[in-house]
């Protein structure tokens, strides 16, 4: 039987363990935190999973909320002027639901799935010098936690990371209270953009006390929706958001007017982090490699909601390259190889998300505004969030997009006619 050893507990490393489990492999996963502190603990971030990646999920039996997260059938897009005022305001629909599951919940109910199914569970901090030490015990190593100095093993892709500092300062709140949009009638996260400011989104999710919000802020640096550094009381963290909302998206404010409230002690969370690809091939100290997973070695900033659904790719992909691999040895070209196929589903969503943190093009503006016009645009960039490989057939390009707008206004006043 062979021996793998997995660094780290989120949404790839425990997805990936528990697959490898129910493959009859030796799995053992190192942690630094055990299921009741994280349960317990401060929210991990925010998260919406679209169908390909739930599917990945199921697959594997591990949608355990599927019957009672919110079902979430659309992504709604606004635009606002400095007035306050919107300029852009549709909804598009999802070909399948998406679902978002606070991962407090998930992770540590997977944690505990794992060990009562006879994977060994490790609670440590571990360092580069504690991987040299235990590679040797194992067929292969894989880093899916780029705390602390693991994530210095990977080298940084510099053509693949345009940026070399924080994009956007991050402000999470989990709440009750958070009322429907009244002009439309499906269940939909909703992007807010506020040039200048940044965006807002709400997206409907699911907490260990039942359903609930999660109102996040993603303010442009140094702008004035930047303003949550510092600030450790989750009451004064939940105040700032909703003047934030009151002053920049107040048609999204006045859906707490009957009140919010944060859902536990932990729910608020920010922070700031550069975007970043890295080398998929770790370097221990004294030799031999390590495979890197999802965020460790592809870490995009959550603007287009893709962190969650990477990672579910990421452990779908290795748990066929691993299983698929049979006795042979898991050498460098292994290695490469499995990150090549991930890079396949990862690279599309890191393109988008990186155009999405810069000023749109003109053309970009023309799409979004078509949105509003012609239903089959908005439904097409509400399904781009589950397949980002589709952008590059309409999106990117201003050539493709004035071809692919011409084509469904036509389809559009045909339909009229």
């Amino acid at each position: 039987m062979r021996r793998i050893l997995i660094v780290g507990a989120g949404q790839a490393g425990l997805q990936l363990a528990l697959g490898l489990q129910a493959h009859g492999y030796d799995v053992t996963v190192l942690t630094d935190r055990g299921p009741e502190e994280v349960r317990g603990g401060r929210v991990t971030s925010s998260q919406c999973m679209f169908d390909c990646a739930l599917r990945t999920e199921r697959a594997l039996g591990l949608d355990l909320w599927a019957d009672l997260a919110p079902r979430i059938e659309g992504i709604g897009m606004s635009v606002a002027l400095p007035r306050a005022e919107r300029v852009i305001d549709w909804v598009g629909r999802l070909d399948a639901y998406a679902q978002s599951v606070d991962q407090r919940l998930k992770m540590s109910t997977w944690l505990e799935l794992f060990a009562e199914r006879g994977g060994r569970v490790e609670l440590r901090q571990v360092t580069a010098a504690d991987l040299q030490y235990l590679a040797g015990s194992y067929d292969l190593v894989l880093v899916a936690s780029g705390k602390g100095s693991l994530a210095s093993l990977f080298e940084r892709d510099v053509p693949r990371s345009p940026y070399e500092r924080p994009q956007r300062a991050l402000a999470v709140a989990y709440v009750h209270g958070f009322g429907p949009r009244i002009e439309h009638d499906i269940p939909a996260v909703r992007c807010n953009v506020v040039p200048g400011v940044g965006e807002f989104f709400a997206v409907p999710a699911l907490t260990e006390a039942g359903p609930c919000d999660i109102l996040l802020w993603e303010a442009q640096p140094g702008g004035p929706a930047d303003a949550f550094d510092g600030i450790r009381d989750p009451a004064e963290h939940l105040r700032v958001t909703l003047e934030l909302m009151k002053t920049f998206t107040p048609w999204e404010y006045e859906r707490t007017r009957s009140g919010v409230e944060l859902t536990d002690a932990g729910a608020t969370l920010a922070g700031r982090f550069t975007p970043v690809v890295r080398h998929p091939i770790g370097e221990l100290p004294g030799g031999g490699t390590v495979l890197g997973v999802a965020d460790v070695v592809v870490l995009n900033d959550p603007i287009t909601g893709q962190g969650s659904n990477s990672a579910a790719k990421c452990a779908d992909v290795y748990l066929e390259a691993i299983t698929a691999h049979g006795d042979k040895p898991f050498d460098r070209d292994f290695l490469q190889s499995a990150f090549d196929r991930f890079w396949r589903v990862a690279g599309p969503a890191t393109t988008w998300t990186n155009a999405m943190l810069a000023p749109p093009p003109p053309h970009a503006l023309h799409l979004f505004g078509a949105g509003g016009q012609v239903p089959a645009v908005a439904d097409r960039f509400a399904n781009a969030f589950d397949d980002p490989a589709d952008l590059e057939e309409w999106y990117f390009d201003p050539a493709r997009a004035a071809d692919y707008l011409a084509s469904v206004t036509e389809a559009a006043r045909s339909d009229d006619r």
